[in-house]
């Protein structure tokens, strides 16, 4: 049977997209600061997603809306899920070059929208796919410009396939939890499982566990409270208003703030052929956000 539903308002549509352009402005420049952040990567995460976790989980507390086992089983798959793609990012850039390894979690939209078709019932028009591949190459051309002449080792390749697909897990966890907890709850949960697993990892590694330089923890409780706040904690209430391709689609946005920022704050060189790249992704995601205008007030079909 096919009943009608109404999709979400123009006005709410719009608050969920600058909650993710937001987000992904967030993780851009988080992850230009977590590269002069002298600890290694899973150290960093752990400590990061860990102070996140424990001090918005003392301010829940004090508020008498305590991180329970309840949230603590719904955020389980999204925590694990966000974990993994740390370990495997941090472990394929070992391996293989930062390049590759981010080429290949650009295709995330790719995966996230295949599964919100196929399990959310998501429909996504012929422009927005066409537009989305053009942002993807776009991404593709501003990571390959940069990129150095190390060498690459086809395990590291392997573990950055690993991230993609744990990375894109994270975000359809999160669609998941609507309605079962709250999208903060599910930040939340899911910075202290990041934290569970990659504190173990780290001394796997080899990685130092020891407490951070004063400066070091200036740059660490900035990421965890600028990407987590207003990365993780805006994104995951955006993809309770927005479709979840919609979403995913924001993230291309990442290399290219994370480029731009580095050039601004770090003199880190730009060449043109990085600027037209860029340019043709913000054009392209900008033909995905306008297209938008007008989708909320119409009714969509339900399954049932």
């Amino acid at each position: 049977m096919t009943t009608e539903t109404t999709a979400p308002s123009d006005e709410i549509r719009g608050l969920g997209m600058a909650g993710a352009l937001l987000a992904v402005s967030a993780w851009g420049a988080a992850s230009v600061i977590a590269k002069h952040v002298d600890m290694g990567g899973l150290a960093v995460a752990t400590y990061r997603f860990g102070s996140y976790g424990l001090v918005v989980a003392i301010v829940m507390t004090v508020r008498r809306t305590p991180v329970n086992l309840r949230v603590m089983r719904a955020s389980m798959a999204g925590g694990i899920a966000l974990g993994a793609d740390v370990a495997f990012f941090f472990s394929a850039i070992k391996l293989t070059t930062v390049a590759n390894a981010t080429v290949i979690g650009a295709l995330q939209p790719v995966v996230v929208a295949i599964t919100a078709n196929r399990f959310f019932g998501e429909t996504i028009r012929r422009r927005d796919v066409v537009l989305g591949l053009v942002a993807i190459v776009g991404v593709v051309v501003v990571v390959m410009a940069a990129a150095s002449d190390a060498p690459s080792d086809w395990r590291g390749d392997v573990l950055a396939v690993g991230a993609l697909f744990a990375w894109s897990a994270y975000f359809i966890f999160a669609r998941q939890a609507k309605g079962v907890i709250t999208s903060n709850e599910y930040t939340v949960g899911a910075a202290i499982w990041v934290a569970i697993i990659n504190a173990p990892l780290a001394l796997a590694f080899g990685q130092s566990m020891a407490w951070p330089s004063l400066s070091n923890w200036f740059w660490i409780l900035v990421m965890a409270f600028g990407a987590g706040i207003l990365g993780h904690a805006a994104m995951n209430w955006s993809l309770q208003q927005i479709p979840l391709w919609l979403g995913s689609t924001f993230t291309l946005l990442v290399p290219v703030i994370s480029s731009t920022v580095a050039w601004f704050a770090f003199d880190e060189p730009i060449t043109a052929i990085q600027i037209v790249a860029i340019a043709v992704v913000l054009a392209a995601l900008t033909g995905v956000i306008t297209g938008q205008a007008g989708i909320g007030s119409r009714p969509r079909p339900l399954r049932r």
